[in-house]
């Protein structure tokens, strides 16, 4: 889910490995960008494991079911544009869902995959290490995208965890990120990084706005966000509302805040 189109935060990869296949759903739009990317692990001539089976469309799930067998369905999340077809591709191929979190290690015909925790675009949201004959990529779902930013999704979403999973990520350098939505990418520590300086960028314009007088959610996009196109306002005042409240907290930490 995209806050808003950019250039990508990390050079765009060029080929895929022989091992990953990506099937694209049919469901663009301002906050899917080109769709929901639908992908699939495999290990030559092996089972494979799909992440993110997306939409509910007949025609994607059966281009997705027709590289059977298929081992395994992780999610990285809850939102319906990553999860809606989950239910259908089970029947499809008979293969078990993992349902977000995901707390768990797979290997799968020499592929291995893991789970890495990431929460703050949701509360659930989790990321896949994968690794086949020594070369590792990262599943990012929405907490990094290959165009723009993403959405902290509050309440749900959490600002705080959402930069501390982006530190968590900044430290997989040279690893490729392939998203949820948008073109694979080079590095995921790259976009890591430049996600967690642009949040800060855009807490520090929040705190000013505030300052100046905006006293709620929507006065405050109007003021930070003036620059977006205003379909993506909706995206963009639930962030900030997570970053709202993460000031808020900053300012008046509750006791267990404290530690």
């Amino acid at each position: 889910m995209v806050s808003h189109v950019t250039a990508p935060t990390a050079q765009v990869l060029d080929a895929l490995p022989g091992w990953v296949t990506l099937v694209r759903a049919p469901n663009p739009g301002p906050m899917t960008l080109d769709g929901t990317n639908t992908w699939l692990l495999r290990a030559p001539g092996k089972s494979c494991v799909v992440v993110d089976p997306g939409p509910l469309d007949e025609g994607h799930l059966r281009a997705v079911a027709e590289h059977a067998p298929v081992a395994a369905i992780l999610l990285t999340h809850g939102h319906i544009d990553h999860t809606e077809g989950v239910e259908r591709l089970a029947e499809l191929t008979g293969a078990p869902i993992h349902h977000p979190p995901v707390r768990a290690d797979f290997e799968v015909d020499g592929l291995t995959v893991t789970s890495l925790a990431t929460p703050g675009h949701t509360s659930d949201s989790v990321c896949f290490v994968a690794s086949y004959r020594g070369e590792e990529l990262v599943l990012t779902g929405d907490t990094i995208l290959g165009r723009g930013t993403t959405v902290v999704a509050w309440p749900d979403g959490d600002l705080g965890d959402y930069l501390s999973s982006l530190g968590t990520l900044a430290g997989l350098d040279g690893r490729p990120a392939l998203p949820g939505h948008g073109p694979a990418l080079t590095d995921t520590a790259v976009a890591a990084r430049y996600y967690h300086q642009h949040r800060e960028a855009r807490l520090e314009q929040v705190r000013a706005a505030v300052a100046a007088g905006a006293t709620d959610a929507p006065e405050v996009v109007a003021m930070v966000y003036a620059d977006v196109d205003r379909v993506l306002w909706p995206a963009a005042e639930s962030s900030v509302r997570a970053q709202l409240d993460f000031l808020r907290r900053e300012s008046h930490p509750t006791p267990s805040e404290l530690g």
